[in-house]
């Protein structure tokens, strides 16, 4: 390397568009290593070959790709970076749809649901449940798998397996987070649990009630009617006193109702 390619940080950063913070990051995660450093004084020289790669990477970081990603991008060749950039945008679209969906099922909270929330006794009941984080496009396999193998154990040994499912939600389940979700089939007499299915006692109390039917019960749209039936709850001074509850298939033909279990104020 010849002096005449050497070039100062300040030189450097005005060729390549990058601030002395930016190379100081850059070079900290190893994604725009100084050519040299002066082992007694600590001046770094970078050089001339490396402003392509610096004015790359400032580009890359305008489209706000976290660092781990740039320093993989860096390394790859024209057409092949181009097509990782390409999937990345498809994959930010997509999550942009998702988003605007989920925003209009906001926006259309005011709208009336077409069943009535109603107070339902909830029995003492035994469940044998299994439970796993998942996003929302996963959901609908997980509930049809979990109940699958859960009826599977008990028809095994020779208990009912006819009952509703339930499919707690224990967190929050959307396209951007995997909240655990809990599917449970009740079940009278005694069974052995295996593998990641396990019994659970479910106690007796009073469950806030909105039957869906059609649309209503698919996501986002539902999302209305939890709406609905939160507020419910509020205007009736209850209390949730636990996570919702989708039982399925619902009261009446209904694809679902969702539930609440819930207490007075007054805690009775």
């Amino acid at each position: 390397m010849s002096d005449a390619d050497d070039m100062l940080p300040g030189e450097f950063g005005a060729a390549a568009r990058l601030s002395p913070k930016a190379l100081r990051l850059y070079a900290e995660h190893g994604l725009l290593i100084p050519a040299a450093v002066d082992p007694a004084t600590g001046y770094r020289r970078y050089h001339r070959d490396q402003i392509p790669s610096g004015r790359l990477i400032a580009r890359l970081r305008t489209l706000n790709l976290p660092l781990a990603r740039i320093a993989t991008l860096v390394t790859l060749g024209p057409q092949a970076r181009q097509a990782e950039l390409r999937a990345w945008l498809a994959a930010q679209e997509s999550q942009l749809r998702h988003r605007r969906g989920l925003i209009e099922a906001l926006d259309a909270g005011s709208r009336p649901t077409t069943s009535t929330p109603t107070l339902r006794t909830r029995p003492p009941r035994k469940l044998l449940c299994r439970e796993l984080r998942v996003h929302i496009d996963e959901l609908e396999e997980f509930v049809a798998d979990s109940q699958q193998r859960i009826r599977a154990r008990l028809q095994a040994t020779g208990l009912s397996s006819d009952g509703p499912a339930l499919v707690h939600f224990h967190g929050f389940v959307t396209h951007d987070s995997d909240g655990p979700v809990e599917v449970a089939v009740p079940f009278t007499g005694a069974v052995e649990p295996v593998d990641d299915l396990w019994v659970r006692l479910s106690p007796a109390g009073t469950d806030a009630c909105l039957p869906l039917a059609g649309a209503e019960a698919r996501f986002p749209d539902i999302l209305v009617a939890y709406e609905a039936l939160e507020a419910w709850i509020d205007a009736h001074r209850l209390v949730s006193i636990a996570s919702p509850v989708e039982v399925r298939p619902g009261t009446d033909g209904a694809v679902l109702d969702i539930t609440y279990p819930v207490a007075t104020n007054e805690g009775s």
